[in-house]
């Protein structure tokens, strides 16, 4: 047997826009008794499962249900079962008012005003998942919304219109805001915790910031301040929407480039549109002339590859110079890019391009630079003869005969590789070559950078931000830029010395050293300086010494020093300018300015009605993103082991010398974090 729900078609109220039913009547509901559960489900009858063995009640008197006999107190109508054969009334159990209902909590009432639809829907959200209740939509459209509570049996409800059918503004016409539903029914893991919901309201703590909470910080942020108990899965989804709320979608990011860039070449002149800020391009006239060049994978939707050049400033610190994003590493991207570096670098014999070994920079710079000399970095070539020959334990022969300055000590470092790995010797001549690895066979001049470090610095810094839309990542890339050059401008004005404080502080200990030096005047330019392992005969004027120290760093050797104080000259007036503390300010003398707010842009139509399409991108695989790139040749990565006894990590369960294990069920108390 089933009780069948009547709901009785009363006069709706005179703000109804359509006139349909929502739940909120004239009449109160009755109930009649069937026999078998009805079919006829497309009809305004509703079922509840209840009551399955009531009988039709009437009171002595002969009354209907509904209308009690006199002398006797009335039965709420919503509390009586009518319709069995019985003519004893049947009344559900009531519970006094104080101890059954409940309010939600809000400030909510009749009459109350939201600009939009979305916004009501918002706060009724936040309310639900702070009182740990849901509801459900009875009817929604475009100018109505009813809800309810999830349980039938509760008070609480809602109704919503337009204003005037061409206003977005919606007002709450009927509200009741108490429940009279069971404590079974609160529920902290309900549908209004949506993924959109939670971006919403973890929003604010990714604004000014480039990563944020991830995922199990979203999570605690949703239990804590929103009382929902969420997934993990939800809570990515919900991070992942907040940083679109933030940052824009990634096809909202191809559509401004044109406009993004527009405003940033008549901010700061001179910038190219491959993104090369015209203040660097001015800059590095006071740099030494080696670049590093790299590239680094985007983990956007639509994925890439970020091409970086830099080269490094006189105090040792980089100095980005371009950027651009291409769809992958290949010949013809790495043309592209080389191309359009040259046009603001110029391609002459003084130029060093330091990159990795791949095949595709090795042929664009072939292609592209005709006077620059092209150099490998000496750490990819260190991993690759890890990798093939399985023999790091040479590895302090190698890089002694990468950074040495002479060729007779470069030939010792290299016999002593020989003669224990003769096929790694061969490797380093013929497939590599001398000029490309080694510092004093390389045919230009790469200073004392043999390594591309300073592009990998870049592209750690960029470690979240390669997950933003392109326009996004450009702007960090900018901020990053504007702060590096305000405080190293800052750093700059406030040196007291000649030259910059890194070189300052490596020049210092070679006027110390050069003290026990013995120097003799050969020509009155020329000298000779004995003392310490080794003598130096220094040119003053050419600024050379037979040590190749001073003639590959630029920077007075100890020899050099001792030549100087001889001849009373200035040590200072031997160091390179580009050391000096006159080219680190003139380097960092200008300003790097943001674009600013959109809406403050001022754009000509034509930019602004190009068209940029996204590249296509394979169909995304299931499950998680992902955000982590494939080791490089020679490059590991150490896993840590966690023991399953103690619960440290850096040991196994079998060498584990922990006395007493964690406690079942309980966490290790000695794990960190």
């Amino acid at each position: 047997m089933w009780l069948k729900l009547l709901l009785p078609s009363g006069q709706e109220s005179s703000d109804d826009t359509d006139g349909s039913h929502d739940g909120f009547r004239d009449n109160y509901f009755d109930v009649d008794y069937c026999d078998s559960e009805p079919t006829d489900v497309g009809s305004s009858r509703q079922t509840l499962p209840v009551f399955r063995n009531a009988e039709r009640t009437s009171n002595d008197n002969g009354a209907s249900a509904t209308q009690p006999a006199e002398g006797n107190p009335p039965v709420d109508p919503l509390l009586q079962v009518t319709g069995a054969s019985s003519d004893e009334p049947v009344n559900v159990p009531t519970i006094e008012a104080s101890d059954s209902t409940f309010s939600d909590g809000s400030d909510l009432h009749e009459g109350k005003y939201f600009n939009t639809k979305k916004d009501l829907k918002r706060k009724l959200s936040d309310i639900a998942m702070k009182g740990n209740f849901e509801f459900r939509t009875r009817k929604s459209n475009r100018s109505l919304w009813v809800i309810e509570c999830i349980d039938p049996n509760c008070s609480w409800r809602l109704r919503a219109s337009k204003i005037v059918p061409e206003s977005t503004k919606f007002v709450i016409r009927k509200y009741v805001g108490v429940h009279s539903c069971s404590l079974l029914n609160r529920n902290a893991n309900h549908r209004q915790a949506t993924y959109v919901v939670i971006g919403e309201q973890v929003a604010p703590q990714y604004v000014g910031v480039e990563k944020g909470p991830g995922p199990k910080g979203v999570q605690t942020f949703a239990r804590t301040e929103l009382g929902a108990q969420i997934s993990y899965y939800k809570a990515w989804r919900g991070r992942k929407h907040a940083h679109t709320l933030i940052r824009g979608s990634p096809e909202q990011s191809f559509h401004v480039l044109p406009s993004y860039f527009h405003m940033l070449e008549k901010l700061n002149p001179g910038t190219y549109l491959f993104l090369a800020f015209g203040v660097a391009i001015r800059g590095f006239r006071y740099m030494r002339k080696v670049v590093g060049i790299d590239g680094t994978f985007l983990k956007g939707q639509y994925r890439g590859v970020l091409l970086v050049a830099t080269a490094q400033d006189g105090n040792g610190q980089c100095y980005s110079l371009a950027w651009g994003i291409v769809d992958s590493e290949n010949e013809d991207a790495w043309s592209w890019f080389l191309t359009q570096l040259k046009e603001i670098i110029g391609d002459t014999d003084e130029l060093a391009l330091i990159s990795d070994r791949a095949p595709s920079i090795k042929k664009a710079i072939s292609t592209v630079f005709e006077k620059a000399h092209h150099g490998a970095c000496a750490w990819h070539v260190a991993q690759n003869i890890k990798n093939k020959f399985k023999c790091a334990d040479i590895m302090g022969s190698y890089w002694s005969a990468v950074n040495a300055y002479r060729c007779e000590d470069f030939t010792g470092y290299m016999i002593e590789i020989s003669n224990r790995y003769p096929r790694v010797a061969e490797y380093l001549e013929n497939e590599v070559g001398f000029e490309k690895w080694s510092r004093c066979h390389y045919p230009g001049l790469r200073y004392n950078i043999t390594t591309t470090n300073m592009v990998e610095s870049l592209n750690s810094m960029l470690v979240n931000a390669r997950d933003f839309p392109y326009v996004s990542l450009l702007d960090v890339i900018q901020e990053k830029m504007s702060k590096w050059w305000n405080d190293r401008r800052i750093v700059a004005t406030a040196i007291t010395t000649p030259l910059t404080p890194s070189r300052e502080s490596e020049l210092r200990p070679r006027f110390a050293q050069s003290n026990g030096r013995h120097t003799s005047q050969l020509n009155p330019i020329t000298y000779h300086v004995k003392g310490g392992e080794l003598e130096g005969v220094v040119d003053i004027f050419n600024k050379t010494c037979t040590c190749k120290e001073f003639d590959i760093d630029k920077l007075p050797c100890v020899h050099a020093v001792a030549a100087a104080h001889h001849a009373q000259v200035s040590v200072y007036n031997l160091v390179s300018p580009y050391y000096t503390k006159e080219y680190y300010l003139l380097a960092y003398g200008e300003t790097i300015y943001p674009v600013g707010s959109q809406s403050q842009w001022d754009v000509p139509n034509e930019i602004v009605t190009r068209i940029v399409l996204p590249r296509e991108v394979k169909e995304k695989k299931r499950g998680r993103p992902k955000t982590s790139r494939f080791p490089s040749v020679g490059e590991f990565r150490k896993r840590k082991n966690r023991c399953g006894k103690c619960g440290a990590y850096g040991h196994y369960k079998k060498k584990c010398n922990s006395q007493t294990g964690s406690t079942e069920g309980n966490p290790p108390t000695n794990v960190p974090g």
